[in-house]
């Protein structure tokens, strides 16, 4: 495994696991005991993901030390403002069954986010977080609030894959030391991603699925990937990414790919600016 180094010195896995879109709890709790398994050690959950329970019982059945572990979990817009956040937080970590959290972070940008930041720098400064970050943050939002608060966000989790690749967003993170992680790292595959033939050819080039070519490519971005499987092979193939290296001139190609806009979502969409604003977790 290789590691990100987080401005306050704490090291994050360049692949983690992620559990979106994982709702059926036994098949949560599963995928995460099989992804320990199998040697990750980031596992990335959400309040709204409603399976952190289930990620907590498989932390605690998989026999690994807690120290060797990174949790990440994400605060929902629900629970936005100071006092807000503390609640929203201890129950969190209690569904976690954890003592304190590796990562915390704003899922997204709306409501009253100062207010949970300065939430979350407290919880910070107290022990209870190791590292506190944001996530689908345009970057005017993310200056915004570091430059009027006291700690500077260690990362943002955005939406990176090669058919929204955010070269601008990357260069700003790394000129302010802000780590960027990658959600939707295989597009959710949209556009018919794992058979494009650019990935196709380099995966034949390298022997390496098509797959494995799209996280190496962001990892060689310097990029934390998390992406997510429920069957034990395809978490092999997606954590052996660290034996290889992309030429220069397959990066380019990849390049070549981006349509600069997500094939997701649009969050600019006054209707699904709607709906993350009004959501709430049961």
């Amino acid at each position: 495994m290789e590691y990100k180094v987080l401005s306050n010195g704490i090291k994050m896995p360049m692949v983690g696991f992620g559990v979106f879109q994982i709702d059926d709890q036994k098949v949560c709790e599963q995928a995460v005991l099989d992804a320990i398994e199998v040697g990750y050690r980031s596992i990335d959950t959400a309040a709204t993901y409603l399976n952190e329970e289930a990620v907590g019982r498989a932390v605690a059945a998989s026999g690994v030390k807690r120290e060797e572990l990174f949790i990440t979990t994400k605060l929902w817009v629900q629970d936005h403002g100071y006092d807000n956040t503390k609640r929203a937080f201890e129950k969190s970590l209690k569904k976690l069954g954890l003592d304190y959290l590796d990562m915390y972070l704003i899922h997204k940008p709306y409501g009253d986010y100062y207010g949970s930041w300065r939430a979350m720098e407290d919880l910070y400064k107290e022990g209870l977080i190791k590292a506190i970050g944001v996530t689908s943050f345009p970057s005017e939002r993310l200056l915004d609030l570091f430059l009027h608060n006291e700690i500077k966000p260690m990362v943002n989790q955005i939406e990176t894959n090669v058919w929204f690749q955010r070269k601008e967003e990357e260069d700003f993170l790394k000129n302010e030391g802000i780590a960027h992680e990658a959600w939707a790292p295989f597009a959710e595959g949209n556009n018919d991603v794992f058979n494009a033939p650019v990935l196709k050819e380099i995966g034949e080039k390298y022997g390496k699925s098509t797959g494995q070519v799209m996280l190496r490519w962001l990892i060689q971005r310097d990029v934390i990937v998390i992406p997510k499987s429920v069957k034990k092979e395809r978490m092999k193939q997606n954590i052996d990414v660290f034996d290889f290296e992309l030429a220069a001139e397959d990066m380019e190609k990849i390049v070549t790919m981006d349509t600069g806009k997500s094939t997701i979502h649009d969050p600019q969409d006054l209707e699904t600016a709607r709906w993350i604003g009004t959501f709430a977790v049961s």
